[in-house]
Order: structure tokens, then sequence, then C-alpha cells
């Protein structure tokens, strides 16, 4: 796209992955992975995201990666990434069964002629 010269940034998450593929431009959010643009709901982050990202199209004239100010709690406090994605020995069994009634579920709706996005 971009030597179609069509502008691309990439908001994300995930700061080693996204700046190893050596995307043009790059605006950061450090919060939980699959929220790159902040909570559900909260549409001035989200808005503050892309906004900061359209800018970027402006300004860069180089590849660039950013780092922007959003938070996931607006207290500063960080102790979500602690916490984050945590797998216990108690959660193994009930994610197990999710993962085995997941598939079962897409199996018979495979069965019955759905595809993805059908309900």
């Amino acid at each position: 796209m971009e030597e179609a010269g069509i502008a691309t940034v990439v908001i994300g998450s995930a700061w080693d992955i996204v700046t190893h593929c050596g995307v043009p431009r790059y605006l950061h959010n450090d919060l939980p992975l699959g929220n790159p643009l902040g909570k559900p709901y909260d549409s001035a982050s989200q808005r503050g995201s892309v906004i900061a990202a359209l800018e970027m199209v402006v300004d860069a004239e180089e590849p660039v990666a950013t780092q922007s100010d959003l938070k996931w709690q607006q207290d500063g406090d960080e102790s979500w990434k602690e916490n984050y994605m945590r797998i216990t020995e108690a959660d193994l069994a009930n994610l197990k069964k999710a993962g085995e009634d997941n598939r079962a579920q897409r199996l018979a709706a495979k069965k019955a002629g759905m595809t993805r996005g059908q309900t």
C-alpha cells in the first residue's frame, strides 16, 4: 500500500513484534493485547489514538514508532500487567472445558453447513 502512495499506520500493543516487522508508522499503546485503542466504550481514548495515528501520517517523513501516553488505568497503576492473561492451575480445567465446548460448537455448525459469522 505504501508503494502505491497509500500511507499506513499500525496501532497496537505489542512493541517488540510490530517494531520487528519494520512497519512505516507505529503508534504503540501500552495496553492489554486485544485492546489497542483502549477500554471498550472509552470513545475519548479511542478517538485520541486515531487522531494521533492520523497526525503520524501527516508529520512522519521517515519510518517511526511512537509510544503514546494512553494508560489502561488513569491513576497510573500498572498492576494489570502482572495478572493479565495469567493462567493458574485452578483455571486449567475450566479453560480445557471451554476449549472443548468451543470446538464441539464449531464442529456442529460446520456439519450444519454454517460458516463463521453466521448465527
